[in-house]
């Protein structure tokens, strides 16, 4: 059995690229698992509007609401 350690960090998406935010300990050409965590509030943007008029009131209830879930 592999042991894991994870370490959440942030990233930039930039021309293809992932590129950290803060120093990262690894090796060159070492091998990494990505877990790719979609902003809340970009996909309400996106689903805004599917089932009839929306505005930002009430993207705003939305976002509020699933944070506090």
């Amino acid at each position: 059995m592999v042991s894991v350690l994870a370490k959440v960090i942030r990233v930039r998406y930039e021309r293809g690229v992932l590129k950290p935010l803060e120093p990262v300990d690894l090796q060159e050409g070492e091998e990494v698992r990505v877990e790719v965590v979609e902003s809340v509030r970009n996909k309400l943007k996106d689903l805004i509007g599917v089932l009839g008029e929306s505005n930002d009131e009430e993207l705003k209830r939305y976002l509020e609401g699933a944070w506090q879930a």
